[in-house]
Order: C-alpha cells, then sequence, then structure tokens
C-alpha cells in the first residue's frame, strides 16, 4: 500500500495555520494508515518583542472573526481580559517539540491545547507560567516540562524554519508531500486537499 508523508509548516500565532489543522487532522483521519503528518516550526515572530501594545493587540485579533467564519474552523474570539499579547513564535514550538518526544499522542495533545488557548481562551502561549498550566491540562508530566529547555530543540526549530523558507514558503500554513518540491501554502478546502493527496496515491 502506498502512503504518503505530509510536511506542515505552521506557527502558533497564525490565525489560518488553526483552520489549516484542523482541515489537515481531517483529511489524516479519512486516509487513515495511508497519509502520515509532521508538523514543522514557522516562525511569524523569530524575535521577540516583550512591549506589545494590549489595546493596539486586542483591535488585531478582531480579525481573527474572517478565518472563524470560514468552515470547519478552529474555535476563535476576539482577545478577552488583560493576559499580555504574546511576545514571538518560539516558545510554544519549544513547548510542542518537548511533548513530541514524549510521543504522537503527546504533540497531538499539546498542538491542539496551544493553539484553543491561545486563539479561543486569551492565554499568552508564550508566558512561561501558562505554558506549564497547558502542559498539565494536556495530561502530560510536570517532570517533563524542562525538556523545553534542551538546546537541541531551539536548533531544530530554526533549522525547521529555515529549511520552509529554502522550500519555497512564503506563508503558513504550508503543507508538501515529502521528497516533492511542490508547496501549497494557505488553509485551503478539506475537499481541495483530499483530491490532491487521492492523485498522489494513485500514481506511479
Amino acid at each position: 500500500m502506498k502512503k504518503l508523508r505530509l510536511i506542515a509548516w505552521s506557527d502558533y500565532l497564525c490565525p489560518w495555520c488553526y483552520n489549516g489543522s484542523v482541515r489537515l487532522a481531517a483529511v489524516q483521519q479519512k486516509f487513515a494508515n495511508q497519509v502520515e503528518l509532521e508538523f514543522r516550526s514557522f516562525l511569524l515572530r523569530p524575535k521577540p518583542n516583550p512591549n506589545r501594545d494590549l489595546e493596539k493587540f486586542r483591535r488585531y485579533t478582531q480579525s481573527w472573526m474572517r478565518p472563524a467564519a470560514d468552515e470547519p474552523a478552529g474555535r476563535f474570539r476576539v482577545w478577552e481580559g488583560d493576559a499580555n499579547p504574546p511576545s514571538h513564535s518560539i516558545p510554544p514550538h519549544l513547548i510542542a517539540k518537548a511533548a513530541a518526544q514524549l510521543g504522537p499522542d503527546a504533540f497531538e495533545r499539546m498542538h491542539e491545547r496551544l493553539l484553543r488557548a491561545y486563539f479561543n481562551e486569551s492565554r499568552d502561549v508564550t508566558d512561561d507560567a501558562t505554558l506549564l498550566e497547558l502542559w498539565q491540562e494536556a495530561g502530560l508530566e510536570r517532570s517533563e516540562f524542562d525538556r523545553r529547555e534542551d538546546p537541541a530543540l531551539l536548533e531544530l526549530v530554526l533549522s525547521e524554519h529555515n529549511a520552509a523558507i529554502e522550500a519555497g514558503a512564503n506563508g503558513v500554513p504550508t503543507v508538501m508531500i515529502e521528497n516533492q518540491n511542490v508547496p501549497i501554502t494557505g488553509a485551503h478546502p478539506i475537499e481541495m486537499y483530499e483530491r490532491w493527496i487521492s492523485r498522489q496515491l494513485a500514481s506511479d
């Protein structure tokens, strides 16, 4: 049986990546053992900026209602409360990579938890205390949380981001079949992904 490995570059601060994650999960479920999905890091905010203006950010999050209306979608709401805007993209990626070391199920739970916390619960997914809370809410052991501090994880995040640029990714989400240099950028309808994958599975 022919199998495909999908590489999905994504950022936890990108609302369209939330929609892309929802749709790719549905596609993976439909094709069962024929499709493997791997999320890789892309950094929309690679450098820290801890002084972002909260009210300006709150107004920005009103734009999330556009991806929210593009079904099937993630769970969105405009930023509420006084939590700070996220400072940069790297912290949630480190947490996701740390969870992946514990197995694919741990990664999937942490991946979904980060997206929902940010886009639906107005939680700063770059704050260390918040990340610990999310780690434990995902059912992961507190003793494993310090995995995020491994320098090798930061190197992996940065290398994946650079590989995305080299592959021609000019935005996220970007999906590519492994060993094929044809990236597809954007959160496309499920039906488009299904047709694309079906053609690839049917080809010699």
